[in-house]
């Protein structure tokens, strides 16, 4: 139907008869003249129909905004004082010499300047997605995933599909259930991630293996979460930590350097531990200069039981923040500081104003100064390089409150007092605790196939709490772009791992009787890593939030307005599966 694309029509094309199909962006009526923007996937060009040609005038003057023509014209040079250098179509006009409405549009129920509500724009989707900047960040995720198989074929990486309809296991979130109508009371499962599928591939001597699949995690939600989303997984045989992460790596500067002309550079790793204590995440943002400082050393024998009684409990934490220029900080500002903290547990947050440094404590501006001798103030302002002009904020109290407290802290005051340094900052985190304690149990940090470092199965055993995993995590200005580890390959291991879990005999069978079946078969050591493909776009393009880099995502609620999903079923398809609904209470 047509011979080009809107936006690609540009002052080579002038003289030439084209025909373009597309959406009426905006028209303009200018005395007789008409104006119209033409849009398609590729941009918008510029349409003139003028009153030399009364028939196709006439047809021009019904048009009005997302009706779907045709139309045939000469491209011309436009009028100078006209042009549009921002816009590849900008040094150039169609004059339309023929018009057919191929469908018209009703009165659009979203307002195109974009006064709309969420739940609006995911109902009419189909209308959001023509937005432009909804259609190039679309068209940027396809790109995307094709240089991402381009540069893994290249490394010999097989692409291989896995089972979508599989067998709950757990991997730290709800599982989504689904019937079987030929075994009556029982249920796939949705999967997680192809976790155990992959590494039954390499076991299967597959070597290398990749996919870009699709994974589901019944789990609250927030803007960089869907109950579906989408994974580059990648396993390999044969290969440690540092060979995933050299490939991994090379892929990502490779993505950014083809996609963003960005040079990301070697990057630099942290252990778990320093990353906890100098930035309270296992994610920091290294663009922002904040950084965390223990002082409890400092204050094990102040009066101030706030600090000495956290100075001096081994579970306890007192840490600072210093604040450059932050001495301006009003007391309605601290006051909300304090607030802020309180959402992550922290009872209070205390403060000092350093406003001159020669005078000693005469120069510091603080409420718990008379509870700290000069001494002691000396030693807070060398370790944490006060300067005049600064701020200090305390946390203290457990290890856990402080650090999560003061790390969502650091990231609050980096982007309030516009701290940020450079435009991407990646990082690789490594040597992860392997188990955490939750409730009196223990928990496997990022998943229980995780391999050790350096420890048999009875030194497992005996020091559980101590162990590190052989786990990697990529991150990016705060956010985690992916996650792996090396696998563990043996049996003996697996089931000690298992066992510290809590997962007593009978159910590791049950659930994962066919990869500890696998692991006794010459199962070779490999290892593997995931990137959320959906947050990799989402950074990439700047967007807010990954529903702006998916075509049809859910709302916070895990429903799409679009379909009206999830909805009932209907009784006759309950009675094939033998399941019967509870009422919800009135």
């Amino acid at each position: 139907m047509r011979t080009d694309y809107c936006g690609n029509i540009d002052s080579s094309y002038i003289g030439q008869e084209i025909t373009l199909c597309g959406w009426v962006n905006k028209r303009r009526d200018l005395g007789g003249v008409i104006f119209i923007d033409l849009r398609d996937r590729e941009g918008i060009v510029q349409v003139v129909f003028d009153p030399d040609l009364p028939e196709v005038l006439s047809v021009a003057n019904k048009l009005r905004g997302e009706f779907c023509v045709k139309l045939t014209g000469k491209v011309r040079a436009r009028p100078e004082g006209q042009i549009n250098k921002d816009m590849r179509t900008g040094e150039i006009e169609i004059l339309g010499t023929g018009l057919e409405i191929i469908n018209r549009s009703d009165a659009l129920p979203l307002d195109w300047n974009q006064e709309n509500s969420e739940e609006q724009r995911l109902r009419y989707r189909y209308l959001d997605l023509r937005r432009p900047v909804m259609s190039q960040r679309l068209q940027f995720r396809a790109k995307v995933t094709g240089a991402v198989r381009r540069f893994l074929e290249g490394e010999g990486f097989l692409d291989i599909e896995t089972p979508i309809l599989t067998k709950a296991t757990p991997e730290g979130a709800r599982d989504y259930l689904v019937p079987s109508r030929t075994h009556k009371g029982e249920f796939f499962a949705l999967p997680q991630s192809p976790q155990l599928f992959k590494q039954l591939l390499m076991m299967s001597g597959m070597d290398r293996y990749y996919q870009i699949v699709k994974c589901f995690r019944d789990e609250d939600l927030r803007a960089d979460r869907q109950p579906e989303f989408t994974q580059i997984d990648i396993e390999t045989t044969f290969l440690d930590a540092d060979g995933v992460m050299a490939i991994t790596e090379s892929m990502i500067r490779d993505l950014f350097s083809t996609m963003l002309n960005v040079d990301l550079g070697d990057f630099p790793r942290m252990t778990y531990a320093e990353a906890m204590k100098r930035f309270g995440s296992d994610k920091p943002d290294l663009r922002n200069p904040l950084e965390l400082t223990d002082i409890a050393d400092l204050l094990e024998t102040v009066e101030f039981k706030v600090f000495s009684g956290p100075a001096n409990d081994p579970k306890g934490r007192v840490a600072a923040i210093r604040v450059p220029g932050g001495a301006s900080m009003s007391r309605k500002q601290i006051d909300e500081y304090t607030k802020f903290v309180g959402i992550y547990g922290a009872k209070g947050l205390a403060w000092m104003k350093v406003n001159e440094m020669a005078p000693g404590q005469e120069g510091l501006q603080s409420p718990i100064l008379k509870f700290l001798s000069e001494d002691i103030t000396d030693g807070i302002l060398q370790r944490t390089g006060a300067q005049a002009g600064d701020i200090l904020l305390f946390g203290a109290d457990t290890n856990t409150v402080v650090t999560e407290a003061m790390g969502a802290l650091r990231l609050k005051l980096g982007e309030d007092f516009e701290l940020l340094e450079g435009e991407w900052k990646p990082l690789w985190v490594v040597d992860f605790p392997m188990f955490e304690e939750f409730d009196g149990q223990l928990h496997a940090i990022h998943h229980p196939f995780t391999a050790l470092r350096g420890l048999t199965a009875e030194e497992l055993k005996a020091n559980p709490v101590g162990a590190l995993s052989d786990a990697y995590d990529m991150v990016l200005n705060g956010c985690e772009l992916g996650g792996g580890s090396v696998r563990i390959h043996n049996e003996e291991m697996q089931s000690a791992v298992f066992e510290i879990l809590g997962i007593e005999e009978e159910e590791a069978k049950n659930k994962f009787g066919f990869l500890l079946d696998a692991l006794r078969f010459g199962a070779p050591p490999h290892a593997g890593l995931a990137f959320g493909l959906d947050r990799l776009v989402m950074l990439m393009t700047g967007a807010s939030s990954i529903r702006d880099v998916m075509a049809f995502p859910k709302t916070t609620t895990a429903a799409c307005p679009l379909t009206s999903a999830p909805s009932p079923a209907n009784p006759q398809q309950l009675e094939e599966l033998a399941i019967a609904t509870v009422k919800k209470p009135s």
